[in-house]
Formats: C-alpha cells, structure tokens, sequence
C-alpha cells in the first residue's frame, strides 16, 4: 500500500471507502448475471476489521482506527447463503466478534462436530470451544 492508499483508509474514510464500494459492486453483479451464485459460495474479507473508537485510549489519539484481528466484516454470497441477511455481532465495544466457523464449516457441507483431531493427549475440533450453525445466515 502507498502512503496515499494509507491516508485513505485511516484518515479519509467517506471518500476513500466510497470509492472502494464502488469498485466491488461491479465484480459482485457480474458473479449473479453469470448465475455463479447459484452454487457457489463466496466469502470476502480482510484478515482484520477496525476498532470503534478512533484510537481514543488511555488519554492517547491517534487520527483514524487501529486494526482489530477479533472482530471484521464478512460479506458471502451463493452456495445456501440467505440472500439480503445481515447477521452478526460484536460485544458491547465491538472488539469480539460472536463465533463464525460453525456456520462457515456447514455451507461447506463439513460437519464441525466430526472434525476433530488428536493433539496432546485430547481430541480437539477445528471451532475450538464447539458452537452452533448461524440460522440466519442460511438460505
């Protein structure tokens, strides 16, 4: 990312993103003019979301958000995703997201509570604490 690419998405938020919007519409339409949708999933994200509160701690401010690995935003689209749904939730602050891999393991079409692994002397699943399929989300 150039220094003009970093102002943008931490200083200039309406205008950067806006743009940014813009330029996914195009690829996402052309995905469900195709009928790709129909039996694919699609799943886009970064590997971090933004912190709520402008970097307001401690008595410190730093202009824009600091990154935030626990809680993002994910768009899906296809493969028995709901469409329109918006679901999700974060904890009061909106530093932890609630759990996603359940519902991510079921659409496609794995079972969290058969996939498990032996690893030091216990049996693990790949949601680590179990959880349940994310109703809502499900076409």
């Amino acid at each position: 990312m150039d220094g003009m690419d970093d102002k943008v998405t931490h200083d200039y938020l309406e205008r950067g993103h806006s743009s940014r919007i813009a330029a996914v519409d195009k690829p996402w339409a052309a995905l469900k003019q195709r009928g790709m949708l129909d039996d694919t999933l699609v799943i886009w994200n970064g590997e971090f979301g933004r912190t709520p509160d402008n970097n307001k701690r401690g008595g410190v401010y730093s202009i824009g958000r600091g990154h935030n690995a626990d809680a993002m935003t994910i768009m899906m689209a296809g493969g028995g995703v709901k469409k329109g749904a918006i679901v999700g939730a974060t904890d009061d602050i909106g530093a932890q997201a609630i759990d996603f891999h359940c519902t991510l393991l079921h659409l496609l079409g794995l079972d969290d509570n058969k996939l498990t692994y032996f690893h030091s002397g216990r049996y693990k699943q790949l949601s680590q604490f179990g959880g349940t399929v994310i109703k809502e989300l499900i076409g």
